[in-house]
């Protein structure tokens, strides 16, 4: 039994893709039972493994050649913008790495905003307040009723 998905009728588009990749495993598990019923068990163990070696080995050249236009436009994605990414990072990447440095939790911030001069703000979650400072100054005595251990 051989099995054959073809997108010759289809244009390629990302959810095409997308249906191909969902639709083999459904296509493979359905073709299972059918294979299961054959009548003739393989003469040898070895010559079972070489046939599920070659059933592996079809599989994954199908998969490779429905892949191979979405790998194709991934990497000339990557040679288009990989020269200005690579700017990007070498003059903002120490900036970035600073800010991130200095922020611990980025949930209790809202999204960055670009103000119309140009800046951007990242402003705190109304609903989480700074931490708070102790109230009692370092070098303090402690209050009445309280053991240093």
């Amino acid at each position: 039994m051989h099995l054959l998905i073809s997108s010759v009728a289809a244009p390629r588009t990302p959810g095409t893709r997308a249906r191909v990749a969902l639709a083999l495993p459904l296509a493979l598990a359905l073709a299972l039972p059918a294979t299961a019923q054959d009548t003739q068990p393989p003469a040898t163990e070895e010559e079972g493994s070489t046939l599920m070696q070659r059933g592996a080995e079809l599989f994954w050249e199908g998969l490779r050649q429905e892949m191979a236009p979405a790998i194709d436009d991934l990497r000339a994605l990557a040679d288009e913008f990989g020269p200005s990414l690579q700017g990007f990072l070498s003059e903002m990447g120490p900036a970035l790495a600073d800010i991130a440095a200095q922020v611990e939790d980025w949930s209790v911030y809202e999204r960055p905003e670009i103000l119309p001069n140009g800046d951007i703000i990242i402003r705190r979650k109304p609903d989480t307040a700074p931490e708070s400072e102790p109230e009692t100054a370092p070098n303090a005595p402690p209050p009445e009723g309280t053991t240093d251990i």
